[in-house]
């Protein structure tokens, strides 16, 4: 729920810098290890933006898959269970995530 809200504080301040009188649509990245659900977001987003100029605005969450980078080959990838999360290119075992942990707002969509 607190992600849900700080989405929803940082889109209606894009709003209000920008001056629109209506947010008609936010669009948000959901990392698909930050722990969030986006059934969680939709569910609860009417009621966590109702009185605000969010309400009735549509939600789009965008699942972020996780990107890798190699630290042995310096190479990026998509770890896949499949092939036990090691790196295709080299089969190296360390690696740092560098997509698909964050929950971000991406776009917002406004009424002038």
């Amino acid at each position: 729920m607190s992600y849900l809200m700080r989405m929803i504080s940082m889109a209606a301040e894009v709003a209000e810098k920008n001056g629109a009188k209506k947010v008609t649509k936010i669009v948000v990245d959901v990392g698909k290890t930050s722990g969030v659900m986006p059934y969680y977001m939709y569910k609860y987003y009417p009621e966590a933006s109702k009185g605000t100029v969010l309400e009735g605005a549509e939600l789009e969450c965008l699942e972020i898959p996780v990107k890798a980078f190699c630290e042995e080959c310096n190479k990026e990838y998509y770890p896949v269970r499949e092939n036990r999360y090691l790196c295709p290119h080299c089969g190296g075992r360390k690696a740092r995530i560098i997509e698909g942990r964050d929950v971000a707002l991406r776009n917002v969509v406004i009424e002038d």
